[in-house]
C-alpha cells in the first residue's frame, strides 16, 4: 500500500456500483478455471485465511481512484479480528470497519504538529460472519474499505448511504 494514501475529494464509485462485480482479481481470489463457488449454509462464517483476507484489503485499496489515493494524508490501515466495544458502548456492537482520526475537512494549519496518523481498521471476523462466498467477502471488504476511507475525507454515513457505499 502506498505510504501517502488518500485530502478533500469525495470518494464516489468510479463506474461499477459496489454491488456489481469488482474488477478482475488475482487467481488467489478467483475460483479455479471452470470451477464453481458453493455457498455455505446461512449462519456459518465463511473461512478465509488471514493472508487471503489481507490480500482482499490490499485489492480493495487498489480500487481507490488514483486522484483520491494521492489525496489521502497521514492515514494507516490495519486489520484486526474483532471490534471490542468501548466502555459505555453496547457490548453487542459489531463493526465491519472503523475510522479513527481527524477528517481532512476538519484539519487546520496546526493539525500536523505532532499528530498521529488517522487509523482505519477493517475487522476480519464480522465480515466473514456475514458472507457465504469468497466473492461476497471480497465485495464486502471493498465496500468497507471505501466507506472508511470516505470518512477520512469527511463524508458522513448518510451521504455514503446515498452514494451506495453504506
Amino acid at each position: 500500500m502506498p505510504a501517502n494514501l488518500p485530502p478533500g475529494l469525495p470518494i464516489v464509485p468510479d463506474g461499477d456500483l459496489p454491488s456489481s462485480k469488482l474488477p478482475a482479481r488475482s487467481p488467489v481470489h478467483s475460483p479455479a478455471e471452470g470451477g464453481t463457488v458453493d455457498a455455505i449454509p446461512a449462519g456459518t462464517p465463511f473461512e478465509m485465511s488471514p493472508e487471503d483476507f489481507e490480500e482482499a484489503v490490499s485489492d480493495a485499496l487498489q480500487l481507490i481512484p488514483p486522484k483520491a489515493a494521492s489525496a489521502m494524508d497521514n492515514v494507516a490501515i490495519f486489520i484486526e479480528d474483532q471490534y471490542t466495544p468501548q466502555p459505555g458502548e453496547d457490548p453487542e456492537t459489531v463493526l465491519l470497519g472503523l475510522y479513527e482520526g481527524v477528517p481532512l475537512t476538519e484539519r487546520d494549519s496546526w493539525w500536523e504538529a505532532g499528530s498521529l496518523p488517522d487509523r482505519i481498521t477493517i475487522f476480519r471476523q464480522p465480515i466473514l460472519d456475514i458472507c457465504t462466498t469468497r466473492e461476497e467477502v471480497i465485495d464486502e471488504v471493498a465496500i468497507t474499505v471505501v466507506h472508511e476511507i470516505a470518512h477520512h475525507f469527511g463524508i458522513d454515513d448518510d451521504r455514503l448511504h446515498e452514494l451506495g457505499w453504506g
